[in-house]
This record gives structure tokens, C-alpha cells and sequence, in this order.
């Protein structure tokens, strides 16, 4: 039986350089909820997150100490395949990046890359990533149509479908809707909601309206320091830390 928490974060410390990013970061991350990670530029959010699927081995000059638990394995043990824990936990980035390829091979893309070549089955990916990423009623009869001539929200419901079909544990949205309208970040928020019946989501977002709106944990971070988690409940109408209330009442800086 597979445990309450997806991921585990233990003593996580992170230097770029000579910078201390992260802070002693301790954190359990409930399976299939909505965690949203608030606080001020800087803080060290998107880092956070992007250590769930080591993200951050790219960057020259990072280091880390601590462990971070995949149901109960640490992903930074030296035999972990990375491609394998990146099909695991996707990403879904502030911008939406489709590839310049049709809409059927944005979603296709991953898929093919892990060797799943035939037409039938692609095509059963596909329609079942895009209509989870509420996209399918929308482009079912384009889908050999450029993504780059999609809308903003589109395109980023298409790189949320891309991510989809390697079929993953966890997604990461980083500031999913910043370079949204207000429909568009509806649309997203209202699939985010729905993803969690099937996947575990962890959000990374500057808008405290939105966390609240659809998150059902959240930390609150400041400095490369997790100061506050809990239910969005508890951190939003009843929260412990001074430094968190202040910055959830506008009294903060």
C-alpha cells in the first residue's frame, strides 16, 4: 500500500554557488492533492519544486545535501535514471512552450521518444491527454494544425497534454497562468482541480488568491526557508507563524 505522501523532503539544502537557495527545507507533499507554494519573488519556490525532478543538475555550480523521497526512494542515490524520474514527475513551465510541430505531435512527442511507435496507440494517448487536459473539443478537428497557432491558454493546456501522456505520478506547474488572461486562468485552475483525482499537483504561484482558490496544502516561503505548511485552510484563516499572517494580510515588507 502505497503512502499518504508522494514525496518527503529531509534536511533539503541548495547552493547555487556560493548562495544558500534552500534552507534546511523539511516537507511532506500529500498524493493526489493540490500543494501550492506561495511567497515573494526569490524565495526559492520554483527551486523547491525543481529539485522534485532534479531539474537543478543542469545548472552549473548547484549543490545539494538533504534527501528527497519518490515513494520512499531517494532520487538523488547515485543508480536513479533521471529520464525515467522526469517521465515520473513532469513539468509545466510559466510560458508555454509548445514544440513548433503540429498539435498531434506535441502530444505524441513524449511517447515516441519512449518507444511507442504505433499509430493505434499514440492515437489512444493523444485523445486521452488532451480531453484530461480539457483541450481535446477544442482542436479534435485541427490536430494536424500547428500549436504555435493555438491561443496562450491553449497552448499551455496542450504543454500541460504533452506532459500527460508519459503518463506521470506528479506534475509541476511553475506560475502556470502568469502570462494568462483571467478565462484562460479559469480554465486552468478548473483543470488543475480535476487533475487531482488522478495525479499529484505541486504549484508554484505568486497570486495568493489563486493558491487559496485551489490548492488544499500550502507552504509559504521566504528567504530559501519553508516558514509554513499546512492545510490552505489552517495557512489562510488561522496560520501560526507571524511572518506567514503578515504576508497573507498585505501587512508584509
Amino acid at each position: 500500500m502505497k503512502s499518504t505522501y508522494v514525496i518527503t523532503a529531509e534536511r533539503l539544502n541548495l547552493w547555487y554557488g556560493k548562495k544558500h537557495a534552500l534552507i534546511d527545507i523539511t516537507v511532506k507533499i500529500p498524493r493526489h492533492r493540490v500543494t501550492a507554494l506561495i511567497g515573494p519573488s526569490g524565495c526559492g519556490k520554483s527551486t523547491l519544486i525543481r529539485c522534485f525532478n532534479r531539474m537543478n543538475d543542469i545548472i552549473d555550480g548547484c549543490k545539494i545535501e538533504g534527501k528527497v523521497m519518490l515513494d520512499g526512494e531517494d532520487i538523488y542515490a547515485p543508480h536513479v535514471d533521471v529520464v525515467t524520474l522526469r517521465r515520473r514527475v513532469g513539468m509545466v513551465f510559466q510560458k508555454p512552450n509548445p514544440f513548433p510541430k503540429s498539435i498531434y505531435e506535441n502530444v505524441a512527442y513524449g511517447p515516441r521518444v519512449n518507444g511507442i511507435n504505433d499509430p493505434d496507440k499514440l492515437d489512444r494517448i493523444v485523445l486521452k491527454s488532451l480531453k484530461d487536459a480539457w483541450l481535446w473539443d477544442e482542436v479534435k478537428d485541427r490536430l494536424d494544425d500547428s500549436a504555435m497557432c493555438l491561443s496562450g491558454g491553449q497552448q499551455q493546456r496542450l504543454c500541460i497534454a504533452r506532459a500527460l501522456a508519459v503518463e506521470p505520478e506528479i506534475i509541476l506547474m511553475d506560475e502556470p497562468c502568469s502570462s494568462l488572461d483571467p478565462i484562460a486562468t479559469e480554465k486552468i485552475e478548473n483543470l488543475i482541480d480535476d487533475l487531482k483525482t488522478k495525479y499529484t499537483v505541486i504549484l508554484v504561484t505568486h497570486n495568493m488568491q489563486q493558491a487559496a482558490r485551489v490548492s488544499d496544502y500550502t507552504g509559504f516561503m521566504f528567504l530559501g526557508k519553508l516558514i509554513e505548511f499546512g492545510t490552505e485552510k489552517q495557512i489562510f484563516e488561522n496560520p501560526r507563524e507571524d511572518l506567514t499572517e503578515k504576508y497573507i494580510t498585505g501587512r508584509f515588507g
